[in-house]
C-alpha cells in the first residue's frame, strides 16, 4: 500500500469512528508507529485531522473546517476523475452555477473552449481565472468573502440568486449523508447554496468519497433535492446504491 492509500484509509477510519489509535494502526497497516505518526502528520497539515495524545480525531468533531487551500492539496487525483465526468452533464449552451470548493474549482479549470456559456461563480479566484476566457461569460455573486472558503456571502450573494434561472448547478458539499443530507459548516454558505439549487434546472453534486461519513452543523439540501451525484470509485457500491434510492443518479468516476 502507497503512503497516499494508506493516509486516506486513516483519515476514512477517523471520520467513521472519530479516533484513531497509533498503536492499533500500526499493527493494522504492518508499519511501525514512526510511519503512522509521520502519516498523522501529513493528514494534519493537509486540515483534515488534528492530533491528539495516542492517535488524531478529523477536524469536524472538533468544529474546524479545513481551509481551501488545505482541501486542495487532498483526494487529488479523485477530484480530476470527478471533475472530468462533471463536464458530461454541461449544457451545449446555456448558463451554469460553479459552487465555491476544491472539486468545484477543479470543473471550472477544465470548462472546454467549444461552447459559448454564462457561469455564475462565488469564489473571486475562479471568478478572475475564467474571466480570460473568450468562450465564457463570468458572473461573479458580490457579498462578504469567507476567508476559510473564499466564498461569498449573504445578502449581496443572495439577492442576485433569486432572479437566476440556470441549466446545472455544480455543487460541493462537507459532508454528505442519506439521513442528513447536504451539509456544511457555515450557516451563511449554506444559505447560498440551497439558492444556487433553487436556481437551477438540475443540480449535481460533486463530492470525493471522505464527504459521506461526516455531517456538518448545518443542511442545505436533501439528497432529493439533487439530481446526480458524482463521486470517485472509493464510495462504496453499497452506499452508493442507498443514495440512489433516495432520489439521485450516482456516478462513480
Amino acid at each position: 500500500m502507497y503512503a497516499e492509500e494508506r493516509q486516506q484509509e486513516i483519515l476514512r477510519r477517523a471520520r467513521s469512528i472519530g479516533r484513531v489509535d497509533v498503536v492499533t494502526l500500526a499493527e493494522e497497516f504492518a508499519v511501525t508507529t514512526e510511519t503512522i505518526r509521520r502519516d498523522l502528520t501529513v493528514l494534519e497539515r493537509a486540515g483534515v485531522l488534528r492530533r491528539v495524545h495516542g492517535g488524531a480525531i478529523p477536524v469536524e468533531r472538533l468544529g474546524f473546517e479545513p481551509a481551501l487551500a488545505a482541501r486542495d492539496e487532498v483526494m487529488t487525483e479523485e477530484k480530476e476523475r470527478i471533475a472530468k465526468a462533471a463536464l458530461a452533464e454541461l449544457p451545449d449552451d446555456g448558463a451554469v452555477i460553479v459552487d465555491a470548493g476544491s472539486t468545484t474549482g477543479r470543473l471550472a479549470r477544465a470548462l472546454p473552449a467549444d461552447r459559448e456559456l454564462t457561469v455564475i461563480v462565488n469564489s473571486p479566484p475562479l471568478a478572475t481565472m475564467l474571466a480570460t476566457r473568450a468562450n465564457l461569460s463570468v458572473i461573479m455573486l458580490g457579498g462578504r468573502v469567507r476567508g476559510r472558503t473564499l466564498a461569498t456571502v449573504d445578502d449581496w450573494a443572495l439577492r442576485p440568486l433569486a432572479d437566476l434561472h440556470v441549466d446545472v448547478a455544480f455543487m460541493g458539499a462537507n459532508g454528505c449523508s442519506v439521513a442528513r443530507g447536504l451539509t456544511t459548516p457555515d450557516p451563511a454558505e449554506a444559505a447560498i447554496k440551497r439558492a444556487m439549487i433553487g436556481a437551477a434546472e438540475r443540480s449535481v453534486l460533486l463530492a470525493d468519497h471522505t464527504k459521506f461519513s461526516g455531517v456538518y452543523l448545518t443542511r442545505f439540501a436533501t439528497l432529493s433535492d439533487i439530481d446526480m451525484v458524482i463521486s470517485d470509485d472509493g464510495l462504496d457500491p453499497a452506499l452508493a446504491a442507498e443514495i440512489s434510492a433516495a432520489g439521485p443518479e450516482v456516478v462513480r468516476a
